[in-house]
């Protein structure tokens, strides 16, 4: 039986409301799906951290996470179990800001600040890994390049389009062969006139199945790595599917291959060339990981502990034994020091003075934590655990691959132990 419940207008009269503004989905849930499957989230706020959320980071948060249960969570499961992502939420992804929050209104973007960001890729990421990564993808992996290393005429161009939704991009880094050392790619171009003459091939790319631009790095002639845009339709480019993921199952994964693709040079990103470009992307995608993971660890949390309220065994409710206490004791300290972490990053970030270390630390604590809670609820509940009665399993199978995309555990943990001895382990 389907439960419907009234249409909420935040200014009495539209389901769209102006805040500073700026236009924000906020049709909260009306309809709830059988009661098993009813999204009862209410957030995860131990150390009382909604306090140091303004009134519009509160408002943004709260709108995303009502999208989420009303058009993520009654479909998900399926489209998991289908292997298809659900390329329908594409526009209300677009209309709760989740597409280069931080774009500036002038070429389409909301112009939030990082927080905001942060807040939107912890809802998205609460609702599934592989909805995020959408979202992360089409901001900081081919927005933020545009937006930073673009000409005026691109952002002009790509921008306002990427932002509602009209149009999505992906982002060709790795390769077959280089994955952590992305310095060794072989994917390159040569001078042809008004063009460059592009070959080479690019693996693991979320959203290339479908993706109408992408943000290609390759190297020139003389070695030197540039990005460039390169547009469904060019002769050559082709972007096949890959099958066969366990993980992050709700997303499209596809490569990228150019086989003497002409690019023409107005094409190329023209403010910053070097591997320093991409990993510049790569630091705002990570941050939004670092808070997007806690979304996913929350979901995990929240879910054993109301069945640990809810089954019985010798008598009583499970959550009223020792051992399951300590378990979910241990899960909302590890949330709430995360959450300290991902919050004071999202002022650095503000004040334009978070690093790529601190960025790097706070992806690699975020995923792994919640990592460690998602295997940790799965024991909770027993042999329910591993159905799809409970998000745990499915946050489960897709963190696997966040603890590896941009950037390994391994390498973020080099990473720090670069920063504070000084002393390169990676060679």
């Amino acid at each position: 039986m389907i439960h419907k419940a009234s249409l909420i207008y935040v200014d009495g009269s539209s389901d769209l409301n102006i805040f500073g503004g700026r236009f924000f989905y906020l049709r909260t849930v009306n309809a709830m799906i059988m009661a098993n499957k009813e999204d009862r989230f209410q957030g995860v706020d131990y150390y009382s951290l909604d306090d140091l959320l303004t009134e519009e980071h509160k408002l943004i948060r709260d709108a995303a996470r009502a999208w989420v249960k009303k058009e993520v969570s009654p479909i998900i499961e399926e489209a998991y179990e289908k292997a298809e992502f659900p390329r329908h939420l594409i526009q209300g992804l677009a209309d709760i800001g989740a597409f280069g929050p931080y774009i500036p209104e002038q070429y389409g973007g909301p112009g939030l600040d990082q927080i905001s960001y942060g807040l939107i890729m912890q809802e998205l990421e609460r609702g599934d890994s592989g909805l995020r990564s959408t979202a992360s993808v089409q901001s900081s992996l081919v927005m933020y390049p545009i937006y930073a290393y673009g000409s005026e005429e691109q952002k002009m161009k790509y921008l306002p389009k990427l932002a509602s939704g009209e149009m999505i991009g992906c982002f060709g880094l790795t390769e077959p062969d280089h994955g952590s050392n992305p310095g060794a790619m072989v994917s390159n171009f040569k001078d042809d006139g008004d063009h460059v003459i592009l070959n080479g091939a690019k693996m693991w790319i979320s959203n290339a199945p479908f993706a109408d631009i992408a943000i290609v790095w390759a190297k020139n002639e003389e070695g030197r790595i540039h990005g460039l845009i390169v547009e469904r339709g060019m002769a050559g480019f082709t972007t096949p599917t890959m099958h066969g993921k366990w993980s992050l199952r709700a997303s499209d994964t596809g490569e990228l291959v150019f086989q003497d693709v002409r690019v023409p040079k107005a094409n190329i990103l023209p403010n910053k060339s070097g591997l320093g470009a991409p990993l510049g992307c790569l630091d705002s995608a990570r941050y939004g990981i670092s808070w997007g993971a806690i979304g996913a660890a929350m979901d995990c949390y929240d879910a054993a502990l109301r069945y640990s309220k809810e089954r019985k065994q010798f008598g009583r409710p499970i959550g009223g034994f020792q051992l399951q206490q300590k378990k979910l004791a241990e899960m909302v300290t590890e949330i709430t020091k995360a959450q300290l972490m991902v919050h004071r990053l999202g002022q650095l970030k503000n004040e334009g003075r978070a690093t790529s270390a601190q960025i790097s630390m706070a992806k690699r604590n975020s995923v792994e934590i919640a990592i460690h809670i998602a295997r940790e609820s799965r024991t909770i509940l027993g042999g329910m655990g591993i159905t799809n009665e409970y998000p745990i399993m499915r946050h489960m199978m897709n963190l696997e691959s966040v603890l590896t995309y941009e950037g390994t555990h391994d390498i973020h943990l080099l990473i720090t132990g670069l920063d504070i001895t000084g002393e390169s382990a990676f060679k």
